[in-house]
């Protein structure tokens, strides 16, 4: 049986982000929310104004659908899916890192729990599926928060729940500008004193960002003698961010 054709899967990708972007979105703005050079979205982007499933505004700099494709809707993943293709690697990455582990997506302006893996001990704790957690102040969600290109989903009024707490728009842009040039987010006493984090965003077709991966633990175990998140946990949950995406995309 033949395999996915890439160029479809991209070009689907840009259009799912283009129905979220009301303002319309420039090359630039797509190529960082997929992880594709330019000159790859600009091939894109051109062909599919070719064919009429996308329109310019007068300056020529964004991107808009046309009114002849209509929206595309705000999701195209179901939770389920994500939470089935998630459940063997996120617990796997508990076991290794003995650390609590969470999956979601973004949700109404806010990082909705899909799956929640508990630490690996026996201290009591509570099952934060069906929970939430704000974007702004947790590594799963500057995970995800940094590749929504329209900034739909970037709240309105970033709360402070720590003095560590980025409360300071542009900062936080720098911030999710970092996350998309390392590859993962990370978490510092945010929104929970004494608390670090790490996660990973998860790519489903066409490079489009569609959940994340993350885990939560003390500082004097997430990170290193210098403050600075370890490495080899690092390793791990990007290791687990790509093996879900394989999952979701049926890689061989």
């Amino acid at each position: 049986m033949p395999g996915s054709v890439q160029s479809i899967e991209r070009a689907a990708a840009v259009l799912r982000l283009l129905a979220v972007a009301p303002n319309g979105l420039g090359v630039a703005d797509v190529g960082n929310a997929l992880g594709l050079a330019k000159t790859t979205v600009h091939g894109i982007l051109r062909t599919l104004h070719q064919v009429g499933f996308v329109e310019q505004d007068r300056s020529g700099a964004h991107y808009h659908l046309s009114d002849a494709f209509g929206r595309l809707g705000e999701s195209y993943l179901d939770p389920n899916e994500l939470r089935s293709r998630a459940i063997n690697w996120a617990d796997s990455l508990a076991a290794r890192s003995g650390e609590v582990v969470r999956v979601g997506r973004l949700v109404d302006a806010k990082v909705a729990i899909v799956h929640h893996v508990f630490r690996p001990d026996d201290s009591d704790q509570d099952l934060d599926v069906g929970t939430t957690l704000p974007p702004h102040a947790t590594a799963l969600g500057k995970a995800v928060l940094a590749y929504d290109a329209s900034g739909a989903a970037r709240p309105k009024r970033l709360e402070a729940f720590t003095t560590r707490t980025i409360i300071d728009a542009p900062r936080l842009a720098e911030e999710l500008a970092a996350v998309r040039s390392r590859g993962w987010a990370g978490e510092f006493e945010e929104h929970t004193i004494e608390t670090a984090g790490i996660a990973a965003p998860i790519r489903g077709l066409g490079g489009l960002v569609v959940g994340a991966v993350g885990l939560t633990g003390r500082i004097e175990r997430v990170c290193d003698s210098r403050m600075k998140h370890r490495p080899d946990l690092v390793a791990m949950v990007r290791a687990t961010a790509e093996a879900i995406a394989r999952d979701l995309r049926g890689d061989s």
